[in-house]
């Protein structure tokens, strides 16, 4: 029997500045088979969070963040094609990420075999090389793949923002389900894509760390 559940109150912070040398933007499986008429597995609003994920790419890429492409990837007789049928299947159209969300060459692209973008993979690796403790998750879908990345992230003390707006899933009750856990259970901000800034550097300090390195050599 259907039913209506309410979804317990969130904070949505209007802004939130992050340090860019200290955070990461993660799109999580941006993929054909997931955003595009014509994949196995399309989710609703994923094609329609693409401007607001372009926007924190813009964001990204001028002020000097890191950024992380998730890629779920499978291949023959994966015991996951068992719970979504085939998907993503490595190589194939609906395996690559949107054209307009295109990595460049200098932007690390993670494949992924699970839902969760740590498991197996070297993100967390790169992360902690590049010193970044705050990342921004994105991407499809809200209550899976973002979510179990967001929440193992989180447990790995990584300070964890959410733009909604650039986030999709299969039935609005998972996403708003989604965004309450991870502001409720991991200490996540939640916010919207324009709400986001990056913080200039204070260009004196810029000027004396400069200094300084030249001094040292």
């Amino acid at each position: 029997m259907a039913r209506t559940v309410e979804v317990p109150e969130y904070e949505v912070h209007e802004e939130i500045r992050v340090d860019p040398r200290r955070t990461a933007l993660v799109i999580v499986d941006m993929q054909n088979d997931f955003v595009k008429e014509g994949g196995a597995l399309v989710i609703p609003d994923a094609e329609a969070t693409i401007p607001a994920i372009r926007r924190l790419l813009t964001l990204a890429r001028e002020s000097g963040m890191k950024i992380v492409f998730t890629q779920d990837t499978h291949g023959e007789d994966d015991p996951e094609w068992g719970i979504w049928g085939e998907h993503a299947r490595e190589g194939s159209w609906g395996w690559h990420i949107v054209e307009e969300l295109a990595p460049r060459e200098d932007e690390l692209v993670i494949r992924k075999v699970r839902y969760d973008g740590f498991y197996g993979t070297h993100l967390e690796h790169f992360l902690r090389l590049w010193g970044v403790d705050t990342l921004i998750i994105c991407g499809t879908v809200a209550n899976i793949c973002v979510h179990y990345t967001a929440a193992s992230a989180a447990l790995r003390w990584f300070d964890v923002i959410i733009p909604r707006d650039a986030t999709s899933a299969l039935d609005p009750f998972d996403l708003e389900s989604s965004l309450r856990q991870t502001a409720f259970l991991f200490s996540g901000r939640i916010t919207e894509s324009d709400g986001i800034r990056a913080r200039k550097m204070d260009v004196g300090l810029y000027r004396s760390k400069l200094e300084e390195a030249v001094e040292d050599r």
